[in-house]
Order: structure tokens, then sequence, then C-alpha cells
């Protein structure tokens, strides 16, 4: 049906009286007409005009509809990059303790910071820190980021701190001098009261799954546990009205020795607890084997596990979180090349498509 537009305008003449003007427009699927009618107010005569104009329309394709990808993560209200290196925030060190034995390969140390609720990090998050000092070219020292060891409530579960878990890297270079990593021996050395620098936080790949229900495997090497342990408080030590997991937690952390275990009386609180939602698995290499007398490394314990973990991948709710020593994906990519491949399933291809669902998280270093 066509559609009729009224409209007042003005329009000098040539002897620069006011002429008010009325136009009347038509509009149709294919012609556009409009008629003037001209009054010169002073009682003269009216003139009465009309324009026509053909219109050529051509019906576009209807656009395709966008299909907005729907996360199955907890991303909605996620922030990132509140706090750069230009402007970190200066929070204060709480704590920080050593949590591996004295006779472990290294030193691991846990360690809180006040935030006082100004950096809103999620599970899975991490956070930049930047020493004190200044490098061997007289600049500040960069930031290194460090995966975030608690929940979004913090270890005092009032959303006003953050935890890290920081092993000190110390090693001997080709010279034969003993090397000392800038920010994880900053980071060791600090004593409760003082400042550090942090930014964030950042990240969304290690975010939890939204589902309630989900199955979550979680592949950790030593200090790759950080986001993992802020997973398990979250699922296991904490109440939120918003959210109860009522589904399956399987952790598998492997280190060097039993003195390295992080965490290990947590845990087994949790799964005392929770036997039915959660499975623990250690794999301590210089201390354990398996049947083949093989050292007991994380893809080890897994292969034993290799028939059910292949069955759980096939679900859409289950959620693979890796985190660690970038060697560890080779490792498991062996175990499930082979399996997936007795059902006809070229690995490779699934493993992306598991990826572009969120379904296969990594983080490795």
């Amino acid at each position: 049906m066509a559609a009729a537009i009224s409209a007042a305008i003005s329009i000098p003449s040539s002897n620069s009286l006011s002429l008010q003007t009325k136009t009347s427009l038509i509009i149709s699927p294919d012609r556009i007409s409009f008629k003037k009618v001209y009054n010169n107010g002073n009682g003269g005569g009216i003139r009465v005009g009309s324009i026509r104009a053909q219109v050529t329309t051509t019906e576009a394709a209807p656009a395709a509809a966008k299909v907005e990808k729907v996360s199955k993560k907890q991303e909605e209200g996620v922030i990132v990059n509140k706090f750069k290196p230009k402007n970190p925030y200066t929070g204060r060190c709480l704590l920080n303790t050593k949590i591996t034995g004295d006779d472990a390969p290294g030193e691991t140390w846990h360690m809180v910071f006040t935030t006082e609720g100004e950096i809103p990090y999620r599970e899975g998050q991490s956070v930049g820190v930047i020493p004190d000092g200044i490098d061997k070219n007289g600049k500040p020292h960069k930031l290194r980021l460090y995966s975030i060891a608690s929940s979004a409530l913090g270890d005092f579960g009032d959303s006003k701190t953050v935890s890290l878990c920081v092993k000190r890297l110390v090693y001997t270079n080709d010279q034969g001098e003993i090397v000392k990593g800038v920010c994880s021996n900053f980071l060791c050395d600090l004593k409760p009261g003082a400042e550090v620098k942090l930014t964030g936080p950042v990240g969304k790949e290690m975010l939890m799954p939204k589902d309630p229900n989900a199955t979550v495997v979680m592949l950790a090497t030593g200090t790759g546990i950080a986001p993992f342990r802020s997973f398990l408080w979250k699922m296991f030590f904490e109440k939120h009205e918003d959210y109860k997991f009522t589904g399956l937690a399987w952790l598998f952390l492997g280190v060097p020795t039993s003195s390295s275990l992080l965490y290990k009386e947590e845990f087994e609180k949790m799964q005392e607890k929770n036997p039915e939602n959660f499975k623990l698995d250690f794999a301590v290499s210089r201390e354990q084997t398996n049947d083949k007398g093989e050292k007991m490394y994380i893809q080890t314990r897994m292969a034993q596990y290799a028939e059910q973990l292949w069955e759980l991948l096939k679900k859409d709710n289950t959620f693979i979180y890796m985190c660690g020593l970038k060697g560890m994906e080779k490792g498991i990519d062996d175990i499930m090349v082979s399996l997936a491949a007795k059902e006809g399933i070229d690995w490779v291809e699934y493993k992306r498509t598991l990826k572009k669902a969120g379904q296969w998280n990594v983080e490795v270093y």
C-alpha cells in the first residue's frame, strides 16, 4: 500500500518573497510523485507544479542471519586489562610461604596479595607482576604473567585478595654461572607488608565451563596447578547462590617427587568430602613407575585410564584443561591418536573440533 507524507517548507522566490509550499509525496513500489502548491501569501494566484520521477528498484537478497557463537564458558561480565603496565595496581603481600619440602628439586611458594576488590578476576585468568628494580639497560623490568591460584573470592573469601603459586627459578648457564629468574625470585623473597605492582586480569582461554554438571578433566604439571586450585575451591570449598557443581572433576597432577606435590592436603580433603564428584591422580616421575617399569609422567598415569577418558571426550559436556610444561600436550596426543583411530576418527581433526567448541583448553610454557 502506498504511503502519503506531507511537509511544509520555505523556498525563496526570484523576488525574494517567501513562499509557503506544501508538498505531497506519494510512494509506491516503482514510482514517486511530487505535487507542489505555491501560494505567494498576498492573495495572488496559486501555481501548481508537478514533478514525477521514475524509480527502478531491485530487491536485495535478504542478508544471512548472523549466528552468534554461544560460549560454553563463564565469560559473561569478564574483565580484562583493567590495569596495564603504565598504570599497575599496587598491592601488598599478606602471606608468602614455601609449599614444597626441603628435599624437593626447587622451591615453590604460595603467596597472597591485597587487591581490595580492584582486580575483578575470574577463575582461570592470570595477572601480570612487574618486579622492582631495573634491567641491564637501566629500564624497568617487564611484567611476567602468572596464573591465578585462588578462586574469585580469594583465599580469605572476601574478594579482596589474589593468590599466586610461583616456583623460584635458579639455574646454571653454559658459562657455569648461577642465574636467578628476576620475577620469580622477587616474588619468592617478598615479605609480608611489601608492595607489588600488578596488572590485568587477562585471559579467557582457561575460564570454567558454565554447565555445573560438566565433566572437567584438569591436567597439570608443577605450578600449572594454579588455575585448577581456583576451579576446585569454587567447586568444593565454597557456596554460591548461582553455582553448585554437580558434575565430575578429575585432576591429574604431575611432579618429580612426592615432596613437590602442591596443595596435596587440600585436594585430598576435597576428595574425601566429595568422592562422587572428584577424582584425584598424582604422577610422581622419580618415585613411581607403571607396569612396564616406565617413569610415571602425567601422560603415563593418564594412559592407565585411556579408554575411560576417551569415552568422556566423546561427550559434549566434557572439558579438558591443560596447564604446565609444553611437552605434556604431545604425550597426551599420543594416547588419544590410537584410541580415536580404533573408531575411525582422526584425532587431530577431532581435537580441532573440541577446541572450537571450547572443550580443549591449553596454557603451556
